[in-house]
């Protein structure tokens, strides 16, 4: 699922889902070019982690931010681009970051 930008502008106070709240952060903060959010959350029912009713996400996202840093910071910006999402809505997220010539490459 490859979110439209251009027409999905969500303030971060404005969205109502889990995964309109993660996007809203993600977008505000990285701009990326790309951005896939999977909920894989129903992978994880009666997981000791998910008892809490946090999520388990995958995401792949795709900046510029992301050029020439390497693979533990870009994880550190999504982390912080996150924020308090990490405490109260994501229990687990798997992360591919790319800039967006690595994101090409993968095509």
């Amino acid at each position: 699922m490859n979110a439209d930008f251009a027409k999905r502008d969500i303030a971060i106070g404005d969205a109502e889902t889990r995964p309109e709240r993660i996007r809203a952060a993600l977008v505000a903060a990285l701009a990326p070019t790309q951005l896939d959010l999977v909920d894989e959350s129903h992978k994880h029912r009666g997981h000791v982690g998910a008892r809490d009713g946090r999520g388990h996400f995958a995401l792949r996202v795709v900046s510029a931010t992301f050029v020439g840093k390497p693979a533990i910071a870009r994880h550190r910006l999504v982390h912080a681009a996150l924020g308090t999402l990490m405490r109260s809505d994501i229990h687990a997220v798997s992360i591919e970051a790319l800039a967006p010539a690595e994101a090409d490459m993968t095509r």
